[in-house]
């Protein structure tokens, strides 16, 4: 039976946005660090068609629960985030028809906040700072407050969602071990719940088991029992640590403040016309800490997180960065 053209254009092309999710290009960081005998390759997950990795994330969690029945048709979602996750879940939220409740704090950018009302999600702002200075155990709590309020509402909770590293398993590990043009030496990936960094690391390791995993946190962050300070670029470190964190399996920890992290930002555009947000620029200045004491010649792959234009009030405005403050090496 033959084919029609017609037949052939609705296989390739797909049925949803949400179907769109993935499979982002690798790219070689040439002019940033084309010498020395090192190669980096960024994963330019800011490709997604949400604006980040947290597409995979939020796709794999909400489809894998629909699959189950733990999220059912009309159910009401519930979840902690900085933006970025929370934009992925209401565009995901949009196309099965899901009702989506984004728990935010001051810190989240205008321009995430405005997305999520576009998309239809309805946001919750907490305002009360927790006991190690941020927001995160506020808005935790909200979460649960809201929970009680909605009967039926489901929590994705990403910082224990085993789903949340399975992602990156499955979609972002895969999709390096078949982009990267031989063995790489190095995984360098900024955590927030350390999903993105374990899911890809399991998998680039089944294929290369020598890999070393370094893992990229702010200053102020507690994720790897830093001392907690202030932190004000979102989407990078944490005042908890992460129920999925296997501290175990992450060789090195390498931390970068907010504004080392900017400048990686806009090195980063300058030099390879990447726009990115301010995890990116944080894997920039990690990346650039850690060449000196890697054995030549040497393979660095990397996460690109999500896009600069997110961050255009914060990373790329002078007189946000000029109120962020200035540690003593910085001065």
């Amino acid at each position: 039976m033959s084919v029609s053209a017609e037949d052939m254009l609705r296989r390739t092309v797909p049925d949803s946005v949400v179907d769109c999710v993935g499979n982002t290009p690798m790219v070689r960081l040439n002019r940033l660090f084309g010498a020395d005998g090192v190669e980096v390759y960024a994963k330019l997950e800011y490709m997604n068609p949400g604006g980040s990795m947290k597409d995979r994330t939020a796709r794999h969690m909400i489809l894998e629960s629909l699959k189950d029945g733990t999220i059912r048709p009309g159910s009401h979602l519930i979840e902690s985030s900085s933006g970025n996750l929370g934009i992925a879940i209401a565009m995901i939220a949009r196309v099965y028809g899901l009702k989506f409740t984004c728990v935010i704090d001051p810190k989240t950018s205008p321009a995430n906040v405005r997305i999520l009302k576009k998309l239809g999600a309805s946001v919750d702002l907490v305002t009360k700072k927790d006991e190690h200075g941020g927001y995160l155990h506020t808005r935790i709590r909200r979460v649960k407050e809201i929970l009680r309020e909605i009967p039926g509402s489901v929590w994705l909770n990403q910082y224990a969602n085993e789903r949340n590293w399975q992602a990156h398993y499955h979609g972002t590990g895969r999709e390096m071990t078949e982009q990267l043009p031989g063995k790489p030496d190095v995984l360098v990936a900024a955590v927030s719940t350390s999903g993105s960094l374990l899911g890809c690391a399991r998998r680039l390791r089944e294929t290369w088991p020598g890999l070393k995993t370094v893992a990229v946190d702010v200053v102020g962050s507690v994720i790897f029992g830093g001392k907690p300070g202030r932190r004000e670029i979102p989407g990078m470190g944490a005042s908890r640590v992460p129920e999925i964190l296997s501290r175990e399996e992450i060789d090195e920890v390498i931390y970068v403040s907010d504004r080392e992290a900017v400048q990686g930002c806009h090195d980063l555009l300058a030099r390879e016309g990447i726009f990115a947000g301010g995890s990116s620029g944080a894997v920039v200045t990690a990346i650039r800490k850690l060449i000196p004491s890697l054995p030549k010649p040497c393979r660095i792959v990397t996460l690109f997180p999500d896009r600069g234009d997110r961050y255009l009030d914060l990373v790329y405005n002078d007189d946000w960065v000029e109120q962020l403050p200035k540690r003593e090496e910085e001065k």
